[in-house]
């Protein structure tokens, strides 16, 4: 491919009025005037008349700024080129929109947390967004450390990855058959534990799925928490057990669960074939191969008894390459030494109704949560934009309700773009450079001819 005119026969101005770069954009923006994002907005919000009037305009106009790749309060200016003030209406400029995002406190927060997940209940209703969530669906919870520079951020700090920056603690909702969306998000400080904070994210992301039909109407249906063993705590397990949940967390190793794993008989390992192959860090080495097993457990046995939890450890192993990198801990007896140098161990603790195989598999699934967090990373969140530590937390809430709502988009496109990652329906469905005409008192968005992704 190359240039069809020499560079001397080939002009550029930016004079074109009737222009917008992301055509796409109309559609989804309707979508979230169907589900009443305006109105939820105006009902819930209550932000202080300094820099916080017309929040039913401004909170639409960050999160269409967002759909349409905006990862900073500076380009949302690309909501004002060409003819985007004829195409959409209550368009504001940044420096509008950062004044408004700084005028919120950590209760607007929440209030937004309430919109967003009112909003992801209006899109399951009206989008194909989860099907199946009434037979089995799936809350995924997982945090990941946003880095930051310089010494305006608020609340930044060095966390569990050794950067700098601020942790976002996120939950999805997933089925079988869909991509997962964002059901609760929460933006703690960059020191902070994983766990801290959890049960309640956990809380709150059930109720959320639950709203936007996981479990079904009658609470027939299956709905499990997974988690990774950051979250293996009581707290944790007791909120998904009140929300009606089930659970399946990675259990850490700890001396319990190594006795338990002792106890297995032998004769009970039933080997497994992973579909793809699973990466092994500490080995470094792909496995294909491995083997699992179920015994009885109760956790939390240090505790008062009413806080016993009773369920399934499930456990895998696999055959180590080299065993003379076993580390058993103190106090290992000599049998113990011998099981965990021949093979390494992956536990989760569960109370799921499913079979073991399938239970394992399930719980493997969990890294589905990985997809979004890069999404988000690749969108939205690839700054957290403002010095003020409540402004970005509103950003990441607002994120949260741009990624559901693209994801919505693509469902109703089609079955690819169904599952297909943010930046893909960025791509394909919504920055389509239209040229905008009027006729017959209707507004008409002229698109680019033999658009290959027309059909969606």
């Amino acid at each position: 491919m190359r240039v069809s005119h020499s560079s001397g026969q080939v002009s550029a101005a930016f004079d074109d009025p009737n222009l917008v770069s992301c055509g796409g954009l109309a559609p989804v923006v309707a979508l979230a005037r169907r589900c009443g994002l305006a109105r939820l907005v105006a009902a819930k919000l209550t932000l202080p008349a300094k820099g916080g009037v017309n929040a039913h305009l401004k909170v639409p106009a960050l999160v269409a700024g967002m759909v349409a790749g905006a990862d900073s309060i500076d380009d949302m200016d690309l909501l004002r080129h060409g003819g985007m003030g004829r195409l959409f209406d209550g368009v504001r400029a940044p420096s509008t929109l950062g004044t408004f995002l700084r005028t919120f406190t950590f209760g607007h927060v929440r209030q937004l947390d309430a919109v967003a997940a009112s909003v992801l209940g209006e899109l399951a209703a009206c989008t194909p967004l989860l099907p199946g969530a009434g037979q089995v669906a799936y809350v995924d919870i997982d945090d990941t450390v946003k880095a930051t520079y310089g010494y305006a951020k608020q609340g930044a700090g060095f966390g569990y990855t050794g950067v700098k920056g601020l942790n976002a603690a996120i939950a999805t909702v997933s089925t079988p058959l869909s991509a997962p969306v964002i059901c609760a998000t929460r933006l703690r400080r960059g020191s902070t534990n994983s766990a801290r904070g959890a049960a309640r994210l956990v809380a709150d992301g059930l109720k959320a799925a639950k709203a936007a039909g996981a479990g079904g109407r009658q609470g027939t249906g299956l709905v499990v928490l997974r988690a990774d063993s950051a979250y293996y705590n009581h707290d944790v397990i007791a909120a998904a057990r009140r929300a009606g949940a089930r659970f399946s967390i990675t259990a850490r190793m700890n001396p319990a669960v190594s006795r338990a794993i002792t106890g297995i008989d032998e004769a009970t390992w039933t080997p497994i074939k992973y579909p793809n192959a699973v990466f092994d860090e500490a080995e470094q080495r792909w496995i294909s191969d491995a083997e699992i097993a179920e015994v009885p457990f109760t956790a939390f046995t240090s505790k008062a008894k009413n806080k016993h939890i009773s369920g399934r450890l499930i456990v895998r192993r696999v055959t180590r390459r080299d065993p003379t990198r076993a580390s058993t801990g103190k106090g290992a007896g000599a049998e113990q030494q011998a099981l965990f140098a021949a093979y390494r161990y992956h536990t989760v603790f569960t109370d799921s109704p499913l079979t073991l195989a399938q239970a394992e598999k399930a719980h493997r699934a969990h890294a589905i949560i990985e997809q979004v967090i890069a999404d988000l990373k690749n969108g939205p969140i690839a700054h957290l934009p403002s010095g003020s530590f409540t402004a970005n937390a509103a950003w990441l809430v607002l994120a949260a309700v741009a990624h559901n709502l693209t994801r919505a988009a693509g469902c109703l496109a089609s079955a690819f773009h169904a599952r297909a990652t943010s930046g893909t329906l960025r791509a394909q469905l919504i920055n389509v450079p239209a040229r905008l005409a009027h006729s017959a008192r209707r507004l008409h968005l002229h698109l680019p001819q033999h658009w290959p992704w027309e059909p969606a």
